[in-house]
């Protein structure tokens, strides 16, 4: 790849704002560039492979990140989670049986 392609490849996956550029305005700077002549058809193919891939990849950090955080902050704030919901619930369950089985007896 050309040292001019590889520019507008960084400026497109890091500069432009991944995750707020559409296929489309991919596929638009890309055919830009082709016209221009700074990358080839197959360059400008990649590039938009390469941003969409990026783009997936931002999007999937964030909302790791954003999870990350909500458990964090509902662990702080003291929030029950529904796992610690269902551990409750089946300890009782296995308490009323005991209890259930002594009053029998």
């Amino acid at each position: 790849m050309s040292e001019m392609s590889e520019m507008f490849r960084k400026m497109g996956l890091f500069g432009i704002g991944v995750i707020s550029l559409t296929q489309e305005k991919a596929e638009e700077f890309t055919q830009e560039m082709i016209k221009k002549g700074e990358m080839s058809r197959e360059e400008g193919k990649k590039f938009v492979r390469d941003v969409l891939s990026e783009q997936e990849k931002q999007v999937k950090d964030i909302e790791d990140k954003i999870n990350q955080k909500v458990r964090e902050s509902l662990e702080k704030s003291g929030v029950a989670m529904k796992s610690d919901l269902a551990a409750l619930e089946k300890k009782i369950e296995t308490l009323e049986k005991t209890v259930n089985k002594l009053t029998k007896e």
